[in-house]
């Protein structure tokens, strides 16, 4: 089920919430639990005794990683059950994820004719997977206290709003707002706020920006030219940050309305000097995972430069791979891994002294070629899109077809540039400075406008994609 979707907006959402409210307190998390359970299983039913199976081993393991419950060999036991959940974690995403991926690599090099499994990949398994897996260890680690109560724990793993594409939700964010959260009207006005806009940035932004990429994308190479390459990659630009940062506001968005504080995952990427600070910015929950649970882990920055070289390209060639099942995401995260490593060791400190200007155009010219190696997992179609964008396949700088969707995508794009930077919250804090009842006013009627504009668009466009759902 997508949030941006009628069954979501106008059945699940209010009975989810009436009910929601009406119960007394002990039964609203099983409530949350309930609607989490069918919001899952309305694509997928097969696949919730996954989820409940990994509720329930991060459950146990979660009692017996706790080594204040040992009086000797404390560490031994502990480590042992935080190794079972690593295992059990790992173990079910590679199977559901990669296998397939292995099968046909080896079938390719080696030609063995190995037959494909038949299997689907389990909605949201790469977000709950690193939650469960983070909850044991900072239970081994002394951060949390083993959750006693199977429900609340169940509710904090399949709690809907963060379910199935983030952000990844730290059971240390939220431990205490699982019993002892206080929803408030202000609270629930701002989360329909916050949930408005990102249903707005998906809606009406993302999907205007993937249509235009998808139909650039599938041109034959006679009718494209160099600047559409351009054109195209850009709007898939575009169109990924709208699409899961919209759906990260909404998420926040939903847990504000039940109560609950998930923190920021998108921070204006788009308005990065660099990599380094492009990587600070999108992607905030995925970003401080691989840091906090593998990089650290491995040494971090500790034990030498070596060391610290290994440790990053083994943590980015991991985040790439954890995308998806497909080498150009692994091509991605190492790309991305280079640049990082080159920042910080060779050019990084030049790079500051540069103008401003300068600075930004560099880091969007590579954030911009790194989506390319995103956007496409057919080897062939990236490297010839690749080709096109560089004028390797002998296309025409510009043509007719392309000034035509410049001039008729003028406007979204101009749209897409300012809402992709602080403008419109700067405005809005300029507004409110100079009249706090006219920044209230203007509040209030841009929610059901863009209400209005988001249902519009569902209504009479079938393209509503959700990237992050294959991930």
């Amino acid at each position: 089920m997508l949030f941006s979707s009628n069954v979501f907006l106008y059945m699940f959402l209010p009975l989810c919430l009436g009910l929601y409210f009406i119960v007394p307190r002990k039964l609203k998390n099983f409530v949350l639990l309930i609607f989490s359970l069918v919001f899952y299983a309305w694509g997928e039913p097969k696949y919730v005794l996954i989820m409940l199976a990994s509720i329930t081993v991060a459950y146990i393991t979660g009692l017996f990683a706790d080594q204040k419950r040992y009086k000797q060999n404390g560490r031994r036991k502990a480590m042992l059950s935080m190794i079972i959940a690593i295992v059990w974690n790992l173990g079910f995403l590679f199977f559901f994820k990669y296998t397939n991926l292995f099968i046909k690599t080896a079938n390719d090099i080696g030609g063995l004719g190995i037959k494909a499994l038949d299997i689907a990949l389990p909605i949201g398994i790469s977000f709950y997977s690193f939650q469960t897996l983070s909850y044991v260890i900072d239970v081994y680690k002394g951060e949390v206290k083993p959750q006693k109560n199977i429900l609340n724990l169940a509710t904090y793993v399949a709690l809907f709003p963060q379910l199935i594409a983030g952000p990844i939700v730290r059971y240390q964010t939220i431990e205490e707002q699982l019993t002892e959260r206080k929803e408030s009207w202000d609270k629930f006005s701002s989360g329909v706020k916050r949930f408005t806009y990102g249903l707005a940035k998906k809606v009406i932004l993302a999907n205007s920006a993937g249509a235009l990429f998808e139909e650039l994308s599938a041109m034959s190479n006679d009718k494209l030219s160099v600047t559409a390459a351009w054109v195209g990659i850009i709007a898939y630009t575009f169109q990924i940050f709208f699409d899961f940062s919209g759906y990260s506001d909404m998420a926040i968005g939903l847990g504000r309305m039940f109560g609950f504080e998930f923190l920021e995952n998108f921070e204006y990427p788009y308005i990065s000097k660099s990599i380094t600070e492009f990587w600070r910015r999108w992607h905030i929950s995925l970003s401080t995972w691989f840091r906090d649970y593998v990089y650290i882990p491995l040494g971090g920055n500790r034990k030498g430069k070596g060391r610290q070289i290994t440790n990053i390209m083994i943590v980015w060639a991991l985040t790439g791979f954890w995308h998806g099942a497909s080498w150009n995401f692994m091509g991605w995260g190492v790309y991305f891994g280079i640049l990082l490593l080159l920042e910080k060791f060779i050019w990084g400190k030049g790079l500051q002294k540069t103008p401003a200007f300068v600075q930004h155009i560099y880091a969007m010219f590579f954030v911009v070629i790194g989506w390319a190696l995103f956007a496409f997992d057919d080897t062939d179609k990236l490297i010839n899109n690749l080709k096109n964008m560089f004028g390797a396949n002998g296309l025409p700088l510009i043509n007719d077809m392309t000034v035509s969707k410049m001039l008729g995508f003028a406007v979204t794009f101009v749209i897409l540039v300012i809402a992709s930077t602080p403008l419109c919250k700067w405005l809005g804090e300029k507004i409110k400075g100079k009249s706090e009842a006219a920044f209230d006013v203007v509040q209030t009627l841009s929610v059901p406008v863009l209400l209005i504009l988001s249902a519009a668009y569902l209504v009479s466009s079938s393209y509503n994609p959700f990237l992050y759902f294959r991930f």
